[in-house]
């Protein structure tokens, strides 16, 4: 590999060849780069569902988005699983998922700022 030699301070210096210094820096970069690539044993799932989560509402469109306004003093619940006839407004369908699966999946309930009370 290299050999041992003492400097007059009586410091230990090893010194490489150009080989050895060659092959140190490869497997350097290497070991580096190996940490950078991903493994397809991740422990980690980064997908949730293997295909679309949007099974029946306007699927023609590239993306669904809807825009409301609430109210003062109202409310309004939102469905977040998909599967609600009265999209984007919940009617409850994901208590059936829920129940199906184990998923504890919910609405978005917003509410509108509340009324003031005028003063007589």
């Amino acid at each position: 590999l290299g050999t041992i030699s003492k400097t007059p301070n009586s410091f230990c210096v090893l010194r490489y060849t150009a080989g050895t210094m060659k092959t140190f820096i490869a497997f350097a970069v290497i070991a580096s780069a190996s940490a950078f690539v991903p493994s397809s044993r991740c422990s980690v799932e980064t997908r949730l569902f293997d295909g679309k989560i949007n099974n029946q509402i306007d699927l023609d469109s590239p993306k669904v988005a809807t825009m409301d306004s609430v109210d003062e003093g109202s409310k309004k619940v939102y469905c977040r699983c998909w599967q609600s006839g009265t999209f984007p407004l919940c009617d409850g369908s994901h208590m059936a998922h829920n129940k199906e699966t184990g998923d504890n999946i919910g609405p978005l309930i917003v509410s509108g700022p509340k009324k003031e009370k005028k003063e007589d």
